[in-house]
């Protein structure tokens, strides 16, 4: 009979989350994540397979605990500067660092990320009633106001270009 876990396995994804959301795919070794995470080289591989395995099951929690709020409260978004803020807003650094990092090279993750970001267009579009292509256009405009690092000043300032106050 093995041992029991001495591990949680939902705090383990949860703080796998923030380390890659920090670090990207590449930046992370399975060194960094046995000492960052507190458990065995064993149990990485017996748990989650792989380095991969671990990254597309905190890639997964990151869309469900961080992006799923998100587009509950995008379906609420009064008007573009409420999009933008909301966004801007949000802890998305893992989401980020799959589209620019991972994506390209890897499909499982390019679908997830797709598949995000279709659902963010989505709701963007029907929360405003405006054409897919312009919500797809506020979500690239919101996402690379999070990559540029400075989103606060700038997202009022596209906001207000986009929809002019009355």
């Amino acid at each position: 009979m093995g041992r029991p876990r001495s591990f949680d396995e939902d705090e383990v994804v949860r703080a796998a989350v923030g380390l890659f959301g920090g670090r990207a795919y590449d930046g992370v070794s399975v060194d960094d994540l046995v000492s960052h995470l507190g458990l065995h080289r064993n149990s990485l591989y017996k748990t989650f397979g792989s380095k991969r395995g671990l990254y597309l099951i905190a890639l997964r929690r990151h869309l469900a605990d961080d992006v799923r709020p998100l587009l509950d409260a995008l379906a609420d978004a009064p008007d573009a500067a409420a999009v933008l803020r909301l966004i801007t807003s949000a802890d998305l650094g893992l989401l980020l660092l799959a589209t620019v990092d991972r994506a390209s090279a890897d499909e499982e993750v390019a679908s997830e990320v797709e598949a995000a970001l279709a659902a963010v267009d989505r709701a963007i579009a029907d929360a405003l009633g405006v054409p897919a292509d312009l919500a797809a256009a506020l979500t690239a405009a919101a996402l690379g106001l999070l990559l540029r690092g400075a989103p606060d000043g700038a997202a009022t300032a596209l906001s207000r270009q986009l929809i002019p106050p009355t």
